[in-house]
């Protein structure tokens, strides 16, 4: 793909191909810092990349910006913020790269529809004000709280872009002489003593955006930005039109002194005083169409089935952005990745045993060369794992390494597997193929296939798939070519496939139609390229899993990308059972086990609906802001954070039962690009971390982690 040009004002006159392992597909807009891109990552991942303007990159006081603008966004944790998913603020032109917000700016909702109503405002409020409080708690002030730095999801507000927030304990000062924020929604300490500058002026913004959600003016209006500033210094604001309810909260986080404001916390107890309950209601306000919303179905615990641990995919391969102002989301409480020294890998064994006996918790560093999160599978009685440049092998029992072996590329977003009976380490990047002696890490043969832009290993066979939508079946086993074609219906087919499938397993790929408002599913028998079936189904569909004949999948919009409802389709009979949920999971990643669904979302939200009963069986606020796709072998349900920890949940109850510790790289400007999902095997669990550590704790016992 040739570099992308833009004529757009401002905007530079080439854009580069890549951010990173990031292709950049097209450009969403320009800024004072930098032009945003909508891009995807190798395993197809839209996401939104931020690239520093080439005059600025040069600027080491610009560096220094940006380098903070990561770090406190990495910090930063919670469900009403967002997650920054990899940046590089030391490249030649430094980039970061975010998950996407769904929902409209507060500042274009309001615009569009009108002030908010009294119980609207009040969601609003609450939910920026828990957001603060995580932003504040880690240490770290926003300062450019506004309506253009909030996004209405369905689950809550979201707030973003923390490119001029700094942490307290920053060595980074503002320059003298230098205004920084958005003077209607400034304290007045930012005028009068910028250096001093604490978590109380977050909240004078709280106050002036609130009243700008409720009238669609601000406290203290004028043309001219000098004009505004001397109001917010020396006059009293106008809360003409502000709901009765909220007024007095209003006017105590716009009073003049810091130390006359409430705190986050204080802000929660209040409006929890002004409702008797937070409602469930979807937060964004309903469309003024003559449209009306699906009814949500009640939800009501139910137990699950628990038939083989069934791991599915990622969703959201197809999200587009709304808006380009979305991408400028920096947000996040995310880990680092550390890029290791030193000539041995570490390994440390507990003398904790499992309840089945002669398993010890461990953790290793298997490889003390490379920076990464290890991403790992199980297979052939091993635990496979790759980071950039590298793969190898560790004994379950104790995490000791028994092979390495040198791959070509860098970027590691797919764990090796087995496939043919061999080791595919390759999965994840264009040219040749290998396959590896599973007992020894030696090639076991090596193949140059044409130019291809997908592999997929489905069975015993490796899927390629070419730009032109060619697809050719390779033998794991012998890497020779076993057939090679187009799939009817799909033009450019990327397949998905799922552990544990009942029979002969099958690789699905979808087509979309234009308006998203149905999904074209294939699926394709890989050792012979025929299409076992053929269905076009409702809504825009991601397939997530398949358990005992049926197939599972997530409709998300076809603009937002969320999970709004879980499907289940048999091919034999033809019936689809569609669960809508009552309030969408936001950017999900979804795991199938039995037939029950788990997704996890991006603002931290856990939920299984039970495809069997018809209905959302539970739902946890984990407080993680980004996780893996849940794992469960039905009694737990096991997802990775990105600091590193490993949760175990109830999966009756949709209880935290346990969790490990952190394990963060060293490096704070640094994020996973992807989360390893949790691995299974023989009632353990597996994972991955930031630090470049493997380890594994027993799976039935999450309390005592």
């Amino acid at each position: 793909m040739a570099p992308q040009r833009n004529a757009g004002a401002g905007a530079e006159a080439e854009l580069p191909e890549y951010a990173g392992h990031y292709r950049l597909e097209s450009c969403l807009g320009s800024g004072g810092m930098g032009v945003v891109h909508l891009a995807r990552s190798t395993s197809g991942m839209r996401v939104a990349v931020k690239v520093v303007h080439a005059r600025y990159a040069m600027d080491p006081e610009f560096r220094g910006r940006f380098r903070q603008e990561v770090a406190a966004a990495r910090r930063v944790s919670g469900a009403f913020t967002a997650p920054v998913v990899d940046a590089d603020p030391e490249g030649g032109r430094p980039w970061m790269a975010t998950l996407y917000i769904p929902g409209p700016t507060l500042s274009e909702e309001v615009k569009r529809n009108g002030p908010m109503d009294p119980d609207q405002s009040r969601r609003l409020m609450a939910g920026l004000a828990e957001a603060l409080r995580d932003i504040h708690r880690v240490g770290v002030v926003h300062r450019d709280l506004k309506p253009s730095n909030v996004l209405l999801a369905e689950d809550g507000p979201k707030v973003i872009d923390f490119g001029i927030s700094r942490p307290k304990d920053s060595e980074l000062r503002t320059e003298t002489g230098k205004l920084i924020g958005t003077p209607p929604f400034m304290a007045p300490e930012q005028f009068r003593r910028p250096r001093e500058v604490g978590p109380a002026a977050d909240v004078f913004a709280l106050g002036s955006l609130m009243v700008h959600a409720t009238t669609g003016r601000g406290p203290f209006d004028s043309d001219s930005p000098y004009v505004v500033a001397y109001q917010v210094v020396h006059d009293e604001p106008d809360l003409t039109g502000v709901p009765e309810s909220l007024a007095p909260l209003v006017l105590r986080c716009l009073a003049k002194e810091p130390d006359d404001r409430p705190t986050p916390d204080e802000l929660m107890r209040q409006l929890r005083s002004v409702a008797a309950a937070y409602d469930t209601q979807v937060f964004v306000p309903a469309p003024r169409t003559p449209e009306a919303r699906e009814a949500p179905e009640e939800a009501a615990p139910e137990p699950p089935d628990t038939p083989e641990a069934r791991p599915a995919r990622r969703l959201g391969r197809r999200t587009v952005l709304v808006a380009g102002v979305l991408c400028l989301a920096v947000l996040g409480g995310l880990a680092s990745v550390q890029v290791f020294g030193g000539a041995e890998p570490a390994r440390k064994t507990t003398a904790a045993q499992s309840a089945s006996g002669g398993f010890g918790v461990w953790e290793a560093t298997p490889d003390s060369e490379r920076g990464g999160m290890p991403q790992c599978s199980y297979g052939a009685e091993k635990l496979l794992c790759a980071l950039p440049g590298r793969v190898f092998a560790l004994d379950p029992a104790d995490g000791r390494t028994l092979w390495r072996h040198d791959v070509a590329g860098t970027a590691r977003s797919e764990p090796p597997v087995v496939s043919g009976g061999l080791v595919q380490p390759s999965l994840d990047r264009i040219g040749d193929l290998e396959a590896l002696d599973p007992a020894t890490g030696e090639p076991a043969w090596r193949e140059d296939p044409p130019e291809y832009d997908g592999v997929r290993a489905v069975g015993d066979t490796l899927l390629l798939t070419r730009s032109d939508g060619t697809v050719t079946g390779v033998d794991g086993a012998s890497g020779e070519t076993r057939w090679s074609r187009r799939v009817p219906g799909q033009a450019v087919p990327y397949f998905s496939s799922f552990a544990g499938e009942s029979g002969e397993p099958s690789a699905y790929a979808v087509s979309p139609s234009g308006d998203g408002s149905g999904t074209r599913v294939t699926a394709v028998d890989p050792a012979t390229g025929d299409v076992r079936w053929d269905a076009e189904l409702e809504g825009d569909l991601t397939p997530v899993g398949a358990a005992d004949g049926a197939v599972y999948l997530v409709a998300g919009g076809a603009v937002y990308g969320d999970a709004k409802a879980v499907l289940r389709y048999t091919p034999g009979t033809g019936d689809v059972r569609r669960v809508t949920l009552p309030v969408p999971v936001a950017q999900a990643e979804a795991g199938v086990h039995g037939d029950t669904v788990y997704l996890m979302g991006a603002g931290g939200s856990l939920v299984a609906v039970d495809m069997a009963a018809g209905k959302q069986r539970w739902r946890l606020e984990t407080g993680v802001s980004r996780g893996s796709v849940p794992v469960s072998d039905g009694r737990h349900v096991y997802v990775t954070a990105p600091d590193g920890r490993l949760l175990g949940v109830d999966a009756r109850e949709g209880e935290l039962l346990g969790q490990t510790r952190p394990r963060l790289g060293a490096e704070s400007d640094r994020v996973p690009a992807a989360l390893p999902e949790p691995v299974l095997a023989g009632g353990h669990v597996y994972a991955g971390a930031p630090d470049g550590t493997v380890f594994g704790v027993a799976g039935r016992d999450p309390e005592g982690w």
